[in-house]
């Protein structure tokens, strides 16, 4: 019995320190879930949503603005204690306690319009703080399908590179074959084995761009645990249906410039606001205190109160051009906005053309080198029985191998551009293709 309590307290820290470490292996994780988790951990997006929230409070404020101010307050003197007289003697005072308290209560009657114009840049600055985070969202989507995509990339390198090794590998058996029955020489072996050599290496930098792929989509996610992309989402996108006018439409709508618009409504908000800081100011104020020793703030022995009630009119003559200074900003900032809502439709309308443009090409390119991998290949075998007959070099069967590799290598890079390409289209326009994903 005790034996086996001895080896129970040895066993149960190899159980705990078992439990702390950490699974490194990624998980397999669907695109969408992928995009849903940027948007809720990515720093842009978290503080896209802070500005929202800061937004709706001004929106809040600027309507209470219209309501008075109020201020209540109570104070405690307490006096008395030895004081020295006139002959420098110490004469005891008594000691006193002096109660006060107040309120006051303040209003604009009239400000220019100030107010009225701060609730309208209250609602610009919200509607903006909504498009940014839009306009971000759809950002952050297409980083996420940009990494995603570079995950089934580099997946399908590493595929490539096994298949490339297993053709290097069987290849050396042959050559190996013929060098020992005489019918090649030693060179042909090995060069045989250097092209080993060749698809081991690049199956090592597949499988590192892959972990590196995995980690950089594990940071834009922003999980606590290791993801990956699912094999499945290897499949190539089509390019959708729509039109170039019908793209161009929805792209000068997009986020982007929805964005851009937004922001010239609060700069002219806000510039308006500023002129009202030329016209006077009427307020209304009034205000009651008292005070007295009653320890019950007046409740017994009543304080000696008094109140007043002022209307006030103000009017700033000259204030060292301040108001000139935050009207010309705030014009200027006006015409920064409208400068950049023209540049935002204009760049929409490129990105639309280099999107669509790219799209193309990269569809075409996946067709072509589709074609030439299968061409390849069938002359990677032909080349490779010639070799075996002793009607063809080792060289004819390397050089035709290369050309295989390099074949893979760009219809991966066209599927990696399509499907990018296809992202960006729908960050520019703001909806999905077709109402795919």
């Amino acid at each position: 019995m005790v034996r086996v309590l001895v080896f129970g307290l040895f066993l149960v820290p190899s159980c705990l320190a078992a439990q702390v470490v950490t699974d490194t292996t990624p998980r397999p994780i669907e695109l969408d879930e992928a995009v849903r988790l940027a948007k809720r951990n990515s720093p842009a997006a978290v503080q896209a949503r802070g500005d929202m929230r800061v937004a709706r409070v001004g929106i809040k404020s600027a309507y209470l603005s219209f309501l008075p101010t109020l201020s209540v307050g109570a104070g405690r003197n307490r006096s008395g204690g030895g004081q020295f007289g006139e002959l420098g003697e110490i004469i005891n005072v008594p000691q006193r306690t002096r109660y006060s308290d107040n309120f006051s209560a303040r209003m604009d009657l009239f400000d220019g319009g100030r107010r009225y114009f701060g609730v309208r840049t209250a609602h610009a600055r919200n509607n903006a703080a909504e498009a940014t985070d839009v306009l971000q969202q759809y950002q952050v989507t297409l980083d996420v399908k940009r990494q995603y995509y570079d995950v089934l990339a580099a997946r399908e390198a590493q595929e490539a590179g096994r298949a490339q090794l297993a053709e290097a590998e069987q290849q050396l058996r042959v050559a190996t074959v013929r060098v020992a029955a005489g019918a090649a020489s030693r060179s042909d072996s090995l060069r045989a084995v250097v092209a080993v050599g060749n698809a081991r290496l690049a199956i090592l930098d597949a499988e590192n761009r892959v972990q590196l792929a995995n980690a950089s989509l594990t940071r834009l996610v922003g999980t606590e645990f290791p993801v990956t992309a699912i094999p499945e989402e290897a499949s190539a996108p089509s390019a959708g249906s729509l039109q170039q006018e019908q793209l161009l439409v929805l792209a000068e709508n997009g986020p982007g410039v929805n964005q851009a618009e937004a922001q010239v409504a609060a700069a002219r908000a806000g510039a308006r606001a500023e002129r009202t800081l030329y016209l006077p100011t009427i307020s209304a104020s009034y205000g009651r205190s008292g005070t007295g020793f009653d320890q019950g703030f007046g409740r017994r022995d009543p304080f000696a109160y008094g109140s007043g009630f002022i209307l006030s009119l103000n009017f700033t003559l000259f204030d060292g051009l301040q108001r000139e200074e935050r009207v010309v900003r705030a014009n200027v900032a006006a015409d920064n906005a409208q400068a950049t809502l023209r540049d935002a439709r204009l760049r929409a309308q490129q990105e639309l053309t280099q999107a669509l443009g790219l799209l193309r090409n990269a569809g075409q390119r996946v067709e072509v080198q589709t074609t030439s991998v299968a061409a390849t290949e069938q002359d990677l075998r032909f080349q490779q029985q010639r070799y075996a007959l002793g009607a063809a070099t080792l060289l004819d069967v390397l050089t035709s191998q290369s050309a295989l590799n390099t074949a893979r290598n760009a219809l991966i890079t066209a599927r990696f551009d399509q499907r990018v390409a296809r992202a960006r289209l729908e960050a520019l326009i703001g909806r999905p293709l077709d109402g795919e994903r």
